[in-house]
């Protein structure tokens, strides 16, 4: 051993030091080393071993509760009752204030099935207890740890009477009924804690929404209302129950607490807004378009959601006429009204763009005025300061209602424009797809295959997929005929459905069937009858077509499409309205078509159907 000697004067302090903070990390590193060794022995079950090396690291560290816990634990499974209990009585006499040893202390009672003795020890913990929360808190744990939820809770509602504040506990009982399965009180509890903090309102939400079942939320709105009666002026709780509303789908509910929030306190209109959009989502028209109501009529101009409530009022009205089935056209130049008075009140010009895009729409696809559509569009994309993306989208429209019109080199000319401004972009895809299929329409089929096959890797899974399609049939068909008569027949009852004309595309489809009756078109003309009664609104005997496509050629291409279309007609409730049935329709798919394009998003919406929580 180095023996190393110093003189202690004011000239040679600074080498005494040095060795004093050596020999302070050489310990340090010492007592981690024997830590480290401990903690590995008790791991490995060998607790003789961990007793001893805990019991040294206690001693040396007599503020460590782990140490001692652990030395504890050692003993308690090597059945060492005696030597435990006496480092127990041993720990208690120095430190009274640790009444959480009293826990440990039953618990070694137990351990020896001598419960009335256990029980005793639970007690004294809780009636030794000081008025320390810190203590209080320990304590609990000590119950949990043992998963004595009851016994945890007492001392829970023992320490908020010993420092005299009944919420300063109420999210740990809250857990604590959790974990028991005591829903009322468990909501009770956590909305004690909410009126102490209430910023703690989405970790709550995130918690109910969790653990709460369809009857315990009817638990959590009655005590809600409750509060909200017994205390007026806490915005909390009907913010929360709102909430509570919009997981049950109840928008109207949810909108009259969101109201009366917004109204007491003062606020623009803005939770009222995010309301409006979330009913929107969920297809709840009529509660959006209160939410938005609200906003234009009782908040007006002031707000700073006012121009965004209007514009928002107007697509939620053009949504709900235009995805039912029953709209008349008196309800169509209604919405048309709407629109242009939106539009004389805040102008034409780049911030009003996308309403004026959806008017030139409403235009050509449901008032059949293509021409005034088509004045609309042209006025809107030389908008001074226009959005690029805005006119991009602007202009492939213009061009599919002069495609309507027969314009086919105006159409080109756009859609050409549109890939090249956004050749990167969905965009420029989406122009590069409508391209391509124009050169399907008038006949230029290898060319159109090529590029339907270049746009199977779009990032877009619709754009990838309708692509898909198109190049596998145009090559099938190709390959299969010394001509394309009959493909051209299709192409040109494709562009008639297009174009609106539906009589005329029957007639090219009809052709086809008479000419050519032994022709691998039959599936795809039943296929494109179809769609043609879809677009009428024919929903009946466009699901005819689909049966016939399913029933007929089940191992076709059309099969796996006609399938998912007409499981979506019956999952619409403004068509064919019946779950049931497009739940089977969508099992069969990815069943028996596991490897079709969509078989992943027809399990996502059985298991929607199914009432999945996905």
């Amino acid at each position: 051993m180095l023996k190393l000697t110093y003189k202690c004067t004011s000239m040679n302090l600074k080498p005494i030091l040095s060795l004093l903070l050596f020999c302070f990390f050489a310990i340090n590193l010492s007592a981690q080393s024997e830590s480290k060794l401990a903690q590995q022995y008790y791991s490995d079950g060998e607790f003789e071993k961990a007793a001893v090396l805990y019991e040294k690291l206690y001693a040396a560290n007599d503020r460590n509760d782990y140490f001692f816990n652990r030395y504890i634990e050692s003993l308690l499974a090597l059945e060492n009752y005696g030597d435990a209990e006496k480092a127990l009585k041993k720990e208690l006499k120095k430190s009274p204030e640790k009444v959480q040893l009293y826990v440990t202390y039953g618990k070694i009672y137990e351990r020896q099935f001598q419960d009335e003795e256990a029980q005793k020890q639970y007690a004294r913990a809780i009636k030794e207890l000081p008025a320390d929360r810190f203590t209080v808190t320990k304590l609990a744990n000590a119950f949990v740890g043992l998963t004595k939820y009851d016994l945890a809770a007492e001392t829970y509602e023992k320490g908020m009477k010993l420092l005299k504040d009944d919420k300063v506990f109420a999210y740990n009982l809250g857990d604590l009924y959790r974990r028991k399965g005591d829903a009322p009180q468990m909501i009770k509890n956590y909305l004690n804690s909410l009126d102490a903090n209430p910023g703690r309102l989405n970790s709550l939400q995130t918690t109910f929404q969790r653990y709460l079942t369809e009857e315990d939320f009817v638990e959590l709105q009655t005590q809600l209302y409750a509060r909200i009666q017994e205390q007026p002026d806490a915005l909390h709780y009907p913010e929360f129950l709102s909430w509570v509303f919009i997981q049950k789908k109840d928008y109207r509910n949810a909108l009259r607490q969101m109201k009366a929030l917004d109204k007491k306190a003062g606020e623009n209109g803005g939770r009222v807004f995010g309301l409006g959009g979330i009913a929107l989502t969920a297809k709840d028209y009529d509660a959006a378009i209160s939410a938005y109501e609200y906003i234009v009529n009782d908040k007006g101009p002031t707000s700073s959601f006012y121009i965004d409530a209007k514009r928002e009022l107007l697509r939620t009205k053009r949504l709900q006429v235009t995805s039912g089935v029953d709209y008349t056209r008196e309800d169509l130049l209604a919405l048309e009204k709407e629109y242009e008075d939106f539009l004389e009140e805040f102008g034409y010009s780049k911030t009003t763009a996308s309403i004026v895009k959806e008017l030139a729409d409403l235009e050509a696809l449901y008032l059949n005025d293509i021409d005034k559509s088509i004045d609309i569009l042209n006025r809107l994309i030389k908008f001074p300061g226009i959005n690029p993306k805005t006119q991009g989208e602007a202009k492939i429209a213009l061009a599919d209602y002069y495609l309507i019109q027969g314009e086919i080199w105006e159409s080109t000319l756009l859609y050409s424009q549109v890939d090249k401004a956004f050749e990167e972009d969905l965009l420029g895809h989406e122009a590069r797809f409508r391209n391509a299929k124009l050169s399907y329409y008038n006949g230029d089929f290898e060319w159109a295959q090529a590029q339907f096959s270049v746009l199977k890797a779009s990032t877009s899974k619709l754009i990838a997929n309708d692509a898909l399609d198109l190049s596998v049939f145009i090559m099938d068909n190709l390959g299969l005929d010394t001509t394309t008569t009959t493909l051209q027949l299709y192409a040109d009852a494709d562009l008639l459905t297009f174009q609106n004309k539906y009589d005329a595309a029957f007639a090219k489809l009809d052709t086809i069937v008479k000419e050519y009756p032994e022709h691998s078109l039959q599936d795809d003309v039943h296929y494109a009858e179809a769609k043609i009664y879809k677009k009428q609104r024919n929903y009946v005997k466009a699901a005819e077509m689909y049966n016939k496509v399913i029933e007929n050629f089940p191992e076709e291409i059309r099969a796996d499409n006609a399938l998912f279309e007409l499981a979506e007609l019956y999952e619409n409730p403004a068509q064919l309205n019946d779950p049931e049935k497009a739940k089977e329709l969508y099992e069969k798919i990815f069943l028996d078509y596991s490897g079709s394009t969509f078989a992943v998003e027809a399990r996502k919406r059985y298991r929607k159907l199914r009432g999945d929580d996905i």
